[in-house]
């Protein structure tokens, strides 16, 4: 084993053993919260420079320090001579047992001050137990960490440096409220202070963040978000929270949503308030009835982010996606990552921050701004387009959807549309009359002649204007693959993309381009590297640009978009789903029996998934040769007690019956079972498929079953075992 040097600009995780490199100093402090190392590192700047003889400070990761091989080193190099040692550990002893149990055995070998304290707000005895500095001091430097703030910091190095002899004037800890309201550059502003940088009239994004970043001053992507929301038209409604968990930060944002009239939230604090498979819980974003849009600062550094296709650690994903997931949020980009931003000299400590990534921002905000814009468009204005899958690429295959009978559920969709008051005309009287005027425009049959046949097309130069916009790693890709746009089959004779889309006055019902030609359907629906053509990018340019979409749905599991070649969640601008779709609101009808590929399009698309139920469903009953099969064994068991000579001659006739149509493979029937044996096997193979739930038909999106349908499938929801198994 050999010990690696720290490397300036890196975030090291523990996996290997390092040499921090750094001198003794009078004072080491010891955290896992890079925020608490970077406000540290501030404080000492302020309150240290220009004093003569302040005690010097060291400031150190223990995530750094996770390796036995470093801890021994740091221990032996630094810590032994120290005159103050402070270490604060998040879930107590257990959390770094052997560094801090030799940090404590060298200290107390060298009667140096040690003070063990909590990560959190709780008070740990064990940790207490573990300090040898005075109770009273190891309480007033944990009240400085907990309730942060740049004046608490500075203060808690103040009070530290009399622990070691210096002589210093210090404050008690001063408590920093738990929420409130923030605006860059104005020290506790009120709801008037922030609306006094409002622009009259514009939509209103709430944006939640945590109030760690406020007490580090670690605030460039909260700073940079605020700023790309108003550069979108929309004024921003800054708040920290210590926690959504905590009565009092909830209150404080349900008071400031209550006197607000929002239109979209961005939170950008994790976990969820529900727990997964019990009931929902209330959040303090209730009462808004707005769309919530998580926002992940990630844990991880951007480099990793670029080059990688998971998009994020399993920690982020986690913290800032799964659990969020549960109480319902929509999950955005991860608009900024942690970096060693420069190299503390004083402290000898590598400073992590938050990094925002500016076109990840500019996503976020366009996606607020866009859902903000279509709650404020009137109803009879709004702009909407409604995508039928076509898989495999045929025209007997338009609007397959699992489980759904999707054009049925389309027309019903544009029937609670049209009341509801959208500007639709013209609206197909059932599901045949919509696939009939599909078929009458351009599908994916490649048979059809595109010369001149499409109503909606787009412009050879619109198409160049936006795959232009797109990043040039993507165009080469998409040309390396399929050569120039004049030559996709998509292109017409007259210079314009044929687009398979039919209008319904502000509605448009389109079919979702294949994702390639002259290759496998079926193989390539899921590819994760086939780029699309740019015929499919053509139809989600003239989606977005010529028709102008505020909204997409697409109708039913599920469509292709999702699966195109990208991260797989924590999207970049290089990921083929963000250049086509790119920040538009997203609706997805989807099987509730299917929530994994659910997950695909509400992490790589911003989906709202809405469940729909299953079909029908019924016993799937035995026929043909089963039934007759089934018959012969009941006459079996019949006869075995009433009788017995007939039972060798249904005995030859069950088992030649049985291997005649295969089903002494499909139930295990061994050559060396006895007849007894193989009897029994195949009845128990019977009665499970008798019993077997079966489709009874498909759903109708909005329309509920009836009649016997209704009474099938509640007597198979019924028989589904529960949490107690019964």
């Amino acid at each position: 084993m050999h010990l690696l040097a720290a490397k300036p600009g890196g975030i090291a995780d523990g996996s290997e053993a390092v040499d921090l490199g750094q001198t003794p100093g009078d004072i080491v402090f010891l955290s896992a919260a890079d925020s608490e190392l970077s406000a540290l590192a501030a404080a000492r700047a302020r309150v240290a420079d220009g004093a003569t003889g302040f005690p010097s400070l060291r400031l150190a990761n223990l995530m750094q320090l996770a390796h036995n091989m470093s801890v021994d080193l740091y221990v032996e190099t630094v810590i032994a001579r120290a005159k103050l040692v402070v270490v604060r550990l998040l879930g107590g002893a257990g959390y770094w047992p052997y560094g801090i149990e030799e940090v404590a055995r060298i200290c107390e070998e060298g009667g140096i001050p040690l003070a063990v304290l909590p990560g959190d707000d709780a008070p740990d005895d064990e940790l207490t137990r573990l300090s040898s500095c005075p109770r009273e001091a190891c309480h007033r430097l944990w009240q400085y960490c907990v309730h942060g703030g740049p004046a608490n910091a500075d203060n808690l190095l103040r009070y530290a440096t009399t622990l070691t002899g210096f002589d210093a004037e210090w404050r008690e800890p001063s408590p920093l409220l738990p929420a409130g309201l923030y605006w860059p550059g104005k020290s506790d502003p009120d709801l008037d202070a922030v609306r006094g940088e409002w622009v009259e009239g514009a939509p209103v994004a709430a944006f939640v963040f945590y109030r760690a970043l406020l007490q580090a001053d670690n605030l460039a992507p909260v700073n940079a978000l605020i700023t790309a929301l108003q550069d979108e038209g929309v004024n921003p409604l800054p708040l920290f929270v210590a926690s959504l968990k905590d009565p009092v930060s909830a209150g404080v944002v349900a008071a400031a949503f209550d006197a607000s009239m929002l239109d979209v939230i961005l939170n950008a604090v994790g976990f969820a308030l529900s727990s997964p498979g019990a009931a929902r819980a209330a959040t303090p974003y209730d009462a808004a009835d707005c769309p919530v849009l998580q926002v992940v600062f990630s844990g991880g550094d951007a480099e990793s982010w670029r080059e990688g296709t998971h998009g994020l650690s399993a920690r982020d994903i986690s913290m800032n996606v799964a659990l969020p997931e549960v109480d319902g949020r929509i999950l955005s980009r991860a608009v900024s990552f942690k970096a060693e931003s420069r190299f503390d000299e004083a402290t000898q400590c590598g400073i992590v921050e938050y990094e925002p990534v500016p076109d990840r921002i500019n996503f976020v905000a366009r996606l607020a701004a866009n859902w903000a814009n279509l709650r404020r468009t009137s109803v009879d204005e709004r702009r909407i387009g409604i995508v039928l899958a076509n898989y495999p690429n045929r025209d007997g295959r338009i609007g397959n959807g699992v489980g759904l009978d999707t054009p049925a559920g389309t027309v019903e969709v544009l029937r609670a549309m049209e009341a509801a008051g959208y500007g639709i005309t013209n609206r197909p009287a059932d599901g045949a009359a919509l696939i009939d005027r599909l078929l009458a425009g351009p599908t994916n049959d490649h048979t059809k002649d595109r010369c001149g046949g499409a109503v909606e097309t787009l412009s050879i130069e619109d198409y160049r204007a936006f795959f232009a916009d797109l990043p040039e790693a993507l165009r080469r890709k998409v040309i390396k693959r399929w050569g120039a746009p004049e030559s996709d089959p998509f292109m017409q004779c007259n210079g314009h993309f044929a687009i398979s889309a039919v209008r319904l006055g502000n509605i448009a019902v389109c079919i979702q381009p294949a994702r390639g030609y002259n290759i496998d359907p079926t193989r390539s629906y899921h590819d994760p590297d086939l780029v699309p053509p740019h015929g499919y990018l053509a139809f989600y340019a003239w989606l977005r640009g010529k028709f102008g979409a505020q909204a997409v749905v697409h109708m039913g599991k599920h469509g292709n978009m999702e699966w195109l070649p990208g991260k797989a969640l924590a999207l970049s601008s290089e990921c083929f789903p963000e250049a086509a779709f790119g920040p538009t609101p997203h609706l997805y009808p989807f099987i509730v029996n299917d929530p994994g590929e659910g997950t695909q399009a509400k992490r790589r698309a911003q989906a709202v998934i809405i469940d729909h139920l299953t079909p029908p469903l019924t016993r799937a009953e035995t026929y043909g040769p089963l039934a007759e099969l089934e018959q012969l064994v009941d006459e079996y068991y019949e006869a075995a007690g009433v009788d017995p000579r007939r039972l060798r001659v249904l005995r030859q006739q069950i088992l030649e019956l049985t291997e005649r149509i295969g089903l002494d493979r499909d139930c295990g029937i061994e050559r060396d079972d006895d007849e007894d044996a193989a009897l029994s096997k195949l009845d128990n193979h019977l009665c499970e498929l008798k019993e077997m739930q079966i489709r009874d038909g498909l759903h109708i999106f909005g329309v509920s079953p009836t009649g016997e349908q209704l009474i099938g499938l509640l007597v198979a929801l019924a028989r589904i075992p529960r949490g107690d198994g019964k």
